[in-house]
């Protein structure tokens, strides 16, 4: 049995599976803390029922992409971006920026 094959597993193997999911639920009944277990469990319950598999990955899906767009939405809001920067006029700035007002004779930059 492959990776996303669909043929139906053998009597005995779903039995297997069936007995060790059993088990995993009462080890997690008695520990409901034990996340290894519990993991396990809902694997084995996704081998048995594929379509519970393909239920929490769609769901493992919106719940990043609402998570994506909140990020989004609260970066918006915070952040400049380039785009706005250019929209908006501050006018010059406060402070010049150079020292010296022109750099003359000696000062200038030659080319290497």
């Amino acid at each position: 049995m492959g990776v996303g094959s669909s043929t139906p597993m053998a009597g005995w193997q779903r039995a297997n599976v069936l007995a060790a999911a059993q088990y995993l639920r009462d080890v997690v009944t008695r520990k409901p803390d034990d996340t290894k277990a519990q993991a396990i469990y809902q694997g084995l319950l996704e081998v048995l029922e594929p379509a519970r598999r393909t239920i929490r990955q769609q769901r493992e899906l919106s719940e990043a992409a609402r998570a994506s767009v909140t990020l989004r939405e609260k970066r918006a809001g915070t952040e400049r971006r380039r785009t706005d920067r250019r929209r908006v006029n501050l006018g010059p700035p406060a402070v010049e920026r150079r020292k010296t007002e022109r750099r003359t004779g000696r000062e200038r930059r030659t080319r290497a």
